[in-house]
């Protein structure tokens, strides 16, 4: 990662965050963690020297412009781009409301495809890059209650196949992968029940749910060089949960 300028969004807690910290115990020149909450970034730029909180909402796309404008003219690359931010709204189809689904697609799918619209620009000035999204077991495998997360999160994938094609063929070094963590211990799983918790654990091979930071290691695997070579992918990180 040496060297590397990247972008992290939905990088205030969770998953994002513990990309952020793996990124920069790994060596990268610069990582802006992007949030829309301000109060949760704070904390890391004291921490760690090259991480910059960004305050930025992924469905306003003058303000990525901005953005990524300002990134260009200070440091002229942008090297990593993790699609990370996501919401949910669940509710079965009968009641879900169409505010519901609407703000699910525009966060999670428009908003991937925002921000990844802007910076392969510069990738593709620059020749190269890696964008990871992150998807879901949902994505990949469905779930009762969540119509509108699945379509998101299958939708990123279909999108990311499609962008490993198009940003390499001129030649360009531009790879795009997805992760598709399994549950995971994140604020968004906390308030489960532990009947469903014990359940998840009793169906998944591994016998427990994922850390962030197993869903860190999968990204920081697919933003480092050692996988220069892997492009068009789908990581699953679920213990073995979908087999």
């Amino acid at each position: 990662m040496l060297n590397k300028i990247c972008v992290v969004t939905g990088a205030g807690r969770g998953i994002g965050l513990e990309i952020v910290k793996k990124f920069s115990q790994a060596g990268a020149k610069m990582i802006f963690a992007v949030d829309m909450n301000e109060q949760e970034l704070k904390s890391l730029e004291n921490q760690y020297p090259n991480v910059r909180p960004a305050k930025l909402n992924v469905c306003d796309r003058p303000a990525i412009a901005a953005f990524v404008d300002a990134v260009k003219a200070e440091f002229g690359q942008i090297d990593v781009l993790v699609n990370n931010a996501g919401i949910t709204r669940d509710a079965m189809i009968g009641k879900m409301t169409e505010d519901d689904w609407d703000a699910v697609l525009n966060v999670n799918l428009k908003g991937v495809f925002n921000m990844t619209q802007a910076i392969v620009a510069l990738m593709t000035e620059n020749g190269k890059g890696s964008i990871i999204t992150m998807s879901s077991i949902v994505g990949t495998d469905g779930n009762i209650g969540q119509s509108n997360y699945a379509a998101t999160k299958g939708g990123v994938i279909a999108m990311t196949k499609g962008w490993a094609k198009e940003f390499a063929r001129k030649g360009a070094q531009i790879r795009a992968n997805c992760v598709a963590p399994g549950f995971t211990e994140t604020p968004m799983t906390k308030d489960l029940p532990e009947k469903v918790l014990e359940s998840i654990n009793n169906k998944t091979p591994l016998g427990r749910m994922a850390t962030a930071e197993d869903i860190a290691e999968g990204v920081l695997f697919l933003a480092s060089e050692k996988a220069k070579f892997i492009t068009g992918q789908v990581l699953k990180i679920d213990g073995g949960l979908t087999l």
